[in-house]
């Protein structure tokens, strides 16, 4: 994406309701008008928040809040010249259910209050496969203490990749800290119990892995130990 493009979404951005950019200090000195409060005041509904975690384009976050107008949805990503796509069309389709918040992940427990949230749904990150790079997985033990810390005490988190290394360590994390796996494969379109909000939606690079006969997988799981 050339740099003028970039600057054109950046600027669009600024005009969409559905987008908060609030700056870092905001963030961390929890100064966000709508922390504890997203559903009564952003959504102006008692609704339940399910986020997406590095929500790239924002596909994802459209098509559950398409498929789900009693619940809010917030997608989370840094690059907004990335979700701008997502902004746009849920601004287009009047979509008042969608949310995009332009941060970074790991301040996500600064945004919300303690169980203010009751999903998240992580799709497809980055595995940071090199050891040095552990501390950034985002579902490292620091990770999963923050998501547990805004999510409800019943609370669901979705895991969908096409890394089986990630796959295979978030499944070694969850197990060694006792807490509740509900689901998990390894290849969810062989599996046909795979739930259909996990099959049913597809993003552009997942139908891409799916043209190089890359396996799917897919965890659900909650805290409880």
């Amino acid at each position: 994406m050339g740099s003028k493009n970039k600057l054109k979404r950046f600027k669009e951005n600024e005009t969409f309701e559905n987008v908060i950019q609030p700056t870092r200090e905001e963030v961390v000195e929890e100064r966000m008008k709508y922390r504890g409060q997203w559903a009564s005041s952003f959504f102006n509904n008692e609704n339940p928040i399910v986020l997406e975690l590095g929500c790239g384009k924002g596909e994802y976050t459209v098509e559950l809040a398409k498929q789900n107008p009693d619940k809010n949805f917030i997608g989370i990503d840094i690059k907004g010249a990335r979700f701008w796509r997502g902004a746009k069309t849920a601004t287009e389709e009047n979509l008042d259910n969608v949310c995009f918040i332009r941060t970074q992940i790991e301040l996500v427990h600064h945004i919300f209050e303690e169980n203010e949230i009751s999903e998240i749904w992580i799709t497809f990150p980055d595995p940071q496969i090199k050891w040095k790079r552990t501390k950034h997985r985002m579902t490292n033990p620091a990770f999963l203490e923050k998501y547990k810390h805004i999510l409800k005490p019943e609370g669901i988190m979705h895991l969908k990749t096409d890394s089986e290394f990630m796959h295979g360590y978030t499944l070694g994390i969850l197990e060694g800290l006792s807490y509740n796996i509900i689901y998990a494969h390894h290849d969810i379109y062989v599996n046909h119990e795979a739930p259909t909000e996990v099959v049913g939606i597809q993003t552009f690079y997942e139908s891409q892995y799916l043209k190089e006969n890359k396996a799917i997988t897919y965890l659900k799981f909650n805290f409880k130990s």
